[in-house]
């Protein structure tokens, strides 16, 4: 059973979804090569991977140097096309860019079907796989590419290992066509990076009893509308998959055409016949999933995440949170159609109450307070890494995004990696001894107090 699993290196460091994809691929076979495309001075942190038993390729040309994720999956694309594993292994995203596009482009390309958000790796047999994901089980033929959650933790060397020697691949052992590298084959462009303010509110401090006669009023008040400004020159029509992108949709065209099926296949060929300028669909696991098929086929390009659209009557304007969620990039498409990614608040749960590390001991208080309230139980990562609460559960960057109509959090700090995923919340109240905590920087309602 030949892996290979596709990794970057990140401020010197394996993206963290990526150390999981490896040690999945570690726990099934020994034969594994891992490829990174990245710059000369990622060689010494992939050097340290050699420890583990790998092969490790290093795909470096300035010709690939500022390419976006489908350039980066074309790339990458023929490097598969060398190597012919049975599986390939990937993070479900970077903590840079946070797309999740490369996996299901990569795969498309390859002509396999992904499976993505993967749980749980079951073992390989009579030519198939069947893994755990989010959505459920789904089980594809080999070769197929697998992209994983964070679901374990990459094991260290043996204290006898030695390191090895990196493989470069330039493009000369390539050979891709170098219009479609790097910025100039790029489809999606940043015009422009600033900080990321999004989710920063004004905080209310209240007294503990006031807490749940807050909640019921809260809950009784009917769903703010959501907050889309209508363009002032609007784009003439574009295609929206599914209902929850329409407002958004809306906003931005004089006639919206509703694509009622999920299959980006299907959507791709009607694509090529209509020839839509704009297709947008929800930034859901289905979206995240499908969008990055879709313009593998068309050979487009596509934003992903995006929290605002704007657009000027002829091209859209897409803006989306990179870097952790700490800045703020704004993106147009060269190429037809534009596609994005939309962050919608639909089907999520009304109330959500979630618990840091400073509930670590009081779990069985956490439960039944959300038990009584009707509330989903989640949680930051603090939680999720001392092994209290599910992956499942965890709300974070390396989580889920969320958008209840109320978010409760307590005892979490606010880091970035959290705040950057409760945008969309439409209240929430923060619970923490911290008056300084950054999480009231980012609540409506704060309670300095212990739980």
């Amino acid at each position: 059973m030949k892996a290979v699993v596709c990794v970057k290196i990140i401020d010197g460091e394996l993206n963290a979804f990526d150390a999981c994809a490896l040690e999945s691929a570690l726990r099934i076979t020994e034969d594994v090569t891992v490829v990174s495309m990245g710059p000369p001075s990622a060689e010494n942190r992939l050097k340290m991977l050699t420890r583990l038993g790998v092969r490790v390729i290093m795909l470096c040309d300035s010709a690939f140097a500022g390419s976006d994720t489908l350039a980066t999956s074309y790339i990458l694309s023929l490097a598969m096309k060398r190597l012919c594993p049975d599986i390939i292994f990937c993070g479900r995203q970077t903590t840079d860019g946070d797309t999740a596009q490369v996996g299901p482009c990569l795969a498309t390309m390859l002509k396999m079907v992904p499976i993505c958000n993967v749980m749980e790796v079951g073992k390989p047999e009579n030519g198939e796989i069947t893994c755990m994901t989010r959505l459920g089980s789904e089980t594809q033929e080999l070769p197929t590419l697998l992209t994983i959650e964070r679901i374990c933790e990459l094991r260290f060397p043996g204290l006898r290992s030695k390191i090895g020697e990196v493989e470069v691949w330039t493009n000369a052992e390539l050979g891709a066509d170098t219009a479609r590298c790097g910025l100039n084959g790029s489809p999606t462009k940043v015009m422009r990076v600033f900080e990321n303010q999004t989710g920063s509110r004004r905080c209310r401090f209240i007294e503990k009893e006031e807490l749940l006669p807050l909640i019921e009023r809260l809950r009784s008040e009917a769903r703010k509308s959501e907050m889309i400004v209508p363009a002032e020159h609007k784009l003439g029509e574009i295609w929206a998959v599914g209902d929850a992108v329409i407002p958004a949709a809306c906003a931005i065209a004089e006639n919206v055409v509703k694509i009622d099926t999920f299959d980006p296949y299907k959507i791709s060929e009607m694509a090529r016949e209509k020839k839509p300028e704009v297709i947008l669909w929800n930034a859901d696991l289905t979206g995240r999933r499908c969008a990055p098929i879709a313009a593998a086929l068309l050979n487009t390009g596509l934003c992903a995440d995006c929290t605002k659209l704007e657009t000027d009557g002829e091209r859209l304007l897409m803006y989306r949170p990179a870097r952790s969620g700490n800045v703020i990039a704004k993106i147009k498409c060269d190429s037809l159609p534009q596609m994005a990614t939309v962050r919608c608040s639909s089907d999520n749960s009304e109330i959500i109450v979630s618990g840091g590390r400073g509930v670590a001991d009081s779990l069985d208080r956490l439960r039944d307070f959300a038990e009584g309230l009707s509330a989903e139980l989640c949680a930051s990562r603090g939680l999720v890494d001392m092994g209290l609460m599910d992956y499942s559960a965890q709300i974070g960057l390396t989580g889920k995004n969320v958008s209840p109509k109320i978010y409760i959090a307590i005892g979490i700090s606010g880091a970035v990696h959290h705040t950057c995923a409760i945008e969309n919340a439409q209240t929430v109240i923060a619970i923490n001894p911290d008056r300084r905590a950054r999480i009231f920087d980012y609540a409506d309602y704060g309670i300095v107090a212990e739980f």
